[in-house]
């Protein structure tokens, strides 16, 4: 075969240094989502939807062909910290945790998360970012040390 394709839709999630809530502002909630969205499309992995809360973001977006989900996400935190760091003295204190959730989606699974993603507001009145992230890897069968788990 001559011709290389992959459909790969990937799921992001990643908070906050200590899941502080430095997202509250909607402007700087507005620029934490749309520049992880830049990025994943100027890495060739279109993105979906980019949405979150205060203090995490979930990123749904195609994986390209020629890069590995941790340079992406690498890009996606180093992208935004910058930019976002200049938005406010407040601010500038702002880091992405060090580490991250990516899972793999079903083509069949998109349209649920996408509607997810975009509830992310509703949905954290009943649920933690801890209890979601907790059963995300539950739901995905990774084990976890919680010790590791938050910085």
């Amino acid at each position: 075969m001559s011709q290389s394709l992959a459909q790969i839709y990937l799921h992001i999630v990643f908070s906050t240094k200590g899941r502080r809530p430095f997202l509250q502002n909607s402007t700087i909630l507005d620029e934490a989502f749309r520049i992880p969205g830049g990025v994943c499309n100027n890495q060739g992995c279109p993105v979906l939807r980019v949405g979150g809360v205060a203090d995490h973001v979930h990123v749904l977006c195609r994986l390209g062909k020629g890069i590995s989900i941790s340079d992406l996400i690498k890009e996606l935190k180093r992208e935004s910290t910058l930019a976002i760091k200049t938005k406010s003295p407040e601010l500038r204190d702002f880091y992405w945790q060090k580490g991250y959730g990516a899972y793999s989606v079903s083509p069949g699974h998109v349209d649920a998360l996408l509607k997810y993603i975009a509830n992310q507001h509703e949905h954290h009145k009943k649920e933690t970012f801890q209890d979601e992230f907790r059963r995300l890897l539950t739901n995905y069968g990774l084990k976890w040390d919680e010790s590791y788990v938050w910085d």
